[in-house]
């Protein structure tokens, strides 16, 4: 078996391919192959964080959600996006700043209880689905949770770590589990109201 190489690594090694002035979408999807989902989930958990956009991140997490459920090899997008350019100046700069970050990380996470990526790819998209319908529900900070688990399957997708999977698919769960109770309360609590009450 052949050693995993870290994303870090493997980010750092995009750029020596990066066309000189511009990269497309396309492109970066395509040159990240099989670690193109987990950026993607990565990338989507963060912009979740941030208040008033994680309503969008929910509808845009259903597009690699949904084709990681079809075992698609890379998501792909629509072709507006697909063909969007990003300057690879700035692409470098980003990826400067995350680097050392993910080499810190990366002596946490690790390749543990490997899992062939095509095993876990349908249970991790309907997880992932599910956990973008959990950002649409318009609840103050009610979006951490979800971005927070979406983060750390984007981390055990990326490095193979089957531990860290494992923790990030019970936490969703557990998530999952609530907002169902919490939902069922609410139609419970509405069951119980008389509408003849003044």
């Amino acid at each position: 078996m052949s050693t995993r190489i870290p994303t870090s690594e493997v980010l750092r090694d995009l750029l020596l391919g990066a066309p000189a002035e511009n990269v497309s979408v396309r492109w970066l999807m395509d040159s990240l192959e099989e670690r193109s989902f987990g950026i993607v989930m990565l990338l989507l958990g963060l912009l979740a964080l941030v208040p008033g956009v994680s309503g969008i991140i929910g509808v845009l997490v259903a597009i690699p959600a949904v084709q990681m459920i079809l075992a698609r090899k890379a998501p792909a997008f629509p072709r507006f996006i697909s063909r969007r350019q990003v300057p690879t100046q700035r692409l470098a700069r980003l990826i400067g700043r995350v680097e050392p970050v993910l080499r810190r990380l990366e002596r946490v996470i690790r390749p543990r209880w490997i899992t062939p990526i095509q095993a876990t790819k349908r249970a991790v998209g309907a997880i992932l689905l599910l956990l973008g319908g959990l950002l649409l529900v318009p609840i103050p900070f009610s979006n951490v949770a979800s971005a927070l688990i979406i983060v750390l399957l984007a981390f055990a997708y990326l490095e193979d770590d089957g531990v860290l999977l494992s923790v990030a698919l019970l936490a969703a769960t557990v998530a999952l589990a609530m907002a169902a109770a919490i939902v069922w309360g609410t139609i419970k609590g509405i069951d119980f109201i008389d509408p003849k009450t003044p």
